[in-house]
């Protein structure tokens, strides 16, 4: 016995948990083919192509238009339209992800997890019981807002800068201290202990600021994407070196990591590259709500492949709850289906419906196989939707496998599956909640994980 502990002392990469740790990265504004692992071709991304590599790139990830209501649903495994968080918690809101929800670090916690959240929250913090540490995160680092300056670390002259939920002024680019921090909580982690940490990168969102020695390989591009590639080389630096400190710890092989984008990319084309989707951030088109991802873990998750069935990030929450043992019964029933079969043994989506919530309760979309309906994608669409019955709004159909770059509306030629679709959104949403102000919400009877309606 006195040998196997002198070999775990000397030897702490042979003592793991028996639960894995788990690392969540997600860039903000990052375009579908910025970088190299899904077509980019201008910016160099070693560290994230080579994580992509090593696991499964996801081709049909979908998150929400905007920012906040993505990490909404990373965080409930719940749409919009049953939290409200269908657009941007603003700074100074009177609201922000109702307290009613149950998040994954607080279900994390319940089965010996340590949690942390180093870079954008984006939830509310109006009140001190909507901010990180007192929604489940052990450990808190970085900003509430977007738009954050990346070096003098405010937002419109306001400091926008926490440890522990509790100002904090230091020096430094923001994607540098973010990455310090991040390794840092890894190389202190007890190595019975497991981790989930989640860095939700200020990069590469405007202000556009990088440190000129990012810019220097990029001065043949325009000035903007110049800018863009030096903040995503810095990401991707980040990313190195995070996964460099779980090598260190010897906690790699028994890590989950994931990555993707929280939005489609702003500005494609000029400032993002969301080839070869239609459009960008704020739509409902691909270019707005399919993102570039990856999920790996050496041993579970086969390496080198690509999977193209549909996901969301709501489905992050039930599959990680079932996969770590936490109980899975609660008062909010969860929208998202476990993907681990997908992930680890090429079993189908899910999904029969994948619903896709737009900025505002008029706006949404639904995929179903390869159609996809979108209503009200445009604001003028949604504008005139609002106060009309349900069945009112314009509609766009689309047969993604023939057409990616939704070209081609399909809705007046195709109006039996028009009408199937219509249907199955209109009963998704019919107990949709209001946008914006939902603080709290009555709790529901308890429900099993993956027992709801699939969607």
């Amino acid at each position: 016995m006195k040998s196997i502990l002198l070999l775990l002392a000397l030897c702490p990469s042979l003592c793991v948990t028996a639960k894995p740790n788990i690392v969540y990265f997600l860039v903000d504004d990052l375009g579908y083919a910025d970088c190299g692992f899904n077509g980019g071709k201008d910016i160099r991304t070693p560290n994230i192509d080579k994580l992509a590599k090593e696991g499964a790139v996801l081709k049909s990830y979908y998150v929400q238009p905007v920012c906040s209501p993505t990490r909404s649903a990373l965080m409930t495994g719940r749409y919009a339209i049953h939290t409200g968080v269908y657009n941007v918690v603003r700074p100074g809101a009177p609201w922000g992800l109702p307290l009613a929800e149950r998040l994954l670090p607080q279900a994390l916690k319940e089965v010996g997890y340590t949690t942390a959240i180093c870079g954008k929250w984006h939830l509310g913090e109006f009140q001190s019981n909507y901010t990180p540490t007192h929604r489940g995160f052990d450990h808190q680092y970085g900003h509430y807002f977007g738009a954050l300056d990346y070096f003098k670390h405010d937002r419109d002259g306001k400091m926008d800068w926490y440890r522990d939920d509790k100002p904090l002024v230091e020096e430094g680019y923001t994607t540098h201290l973010v990455a310090k921090e991040a390794c840092r909580l890894v190389r202190e982690q007890a190595a019975d202990k497991p981790l989930f940490l989640y860095v939700p990168f200020n990069g590469i969102h405007s202000p556009h600021q990088v440190p000129d020695s990012y810019t220097e390989p990029y001065k043949d591009l325009p000035k903007l994407r110049q800018t863009i590639a030096g903040m995503l080389s810095a990401v991707d630096e980040a990313i190195g070196q995070i996964t460099a400190a779980l090598d260190e710890k010897g906690q790699r092989q028994n890590t989950l990591i994931i990555f993707s984008s929280d939005n489609g990319g702003p500005g494609p084309g000029n400032a993002t590259m969301n080839t070869p989707l239609r459009a960008g951030k704020g739509t409902l088109y691909e270019g707005g709500i399919r993102v570039c991802s990856f999920a790996t873990w050496p041993g579970k998750i086969p390496a080198g492949i690509t999977i193209d069935e549909p996901m969301h990030a709501v489905d992050w929450f039930p599959t990680l709850v079932k996969l770590t043992g936490a109980p899975a019964e609660q008062n909010l029933a969860p929208d998202g289906l476990d993907i681990w079969p997908v992930l680890t043994q090429g079993a189908k989506s899910p999904h029969e419906a994948l619903f896709l919530p737009g900025m505002a309760p008029e706006k949404m979309a639904l995929r179903m196989g390869d159609w996809k309906l979108l209503l009200n994608p445009s604001d003028k669409d949604a504008e005139e939707a609002k106060g009309s019955e349900k069945s009112s709004g314009k509609m766009e159909l689309y047969n993604l496998a023939s057409d990616i770059a939704e070209k081609t509306n399909l809705a007046a030629s195709q109006p039996e599956k028009l009408a199937e679709m219509r249907a199955r959104l209109d009963a998704i949403i019919k107990d949709a909640v209001p946008a914006g102000g939902v603080t709290e919400q009555a709790p529901k009877k308890k429900t099993k994980k993956g027992k709801g309606k699939k969607a």
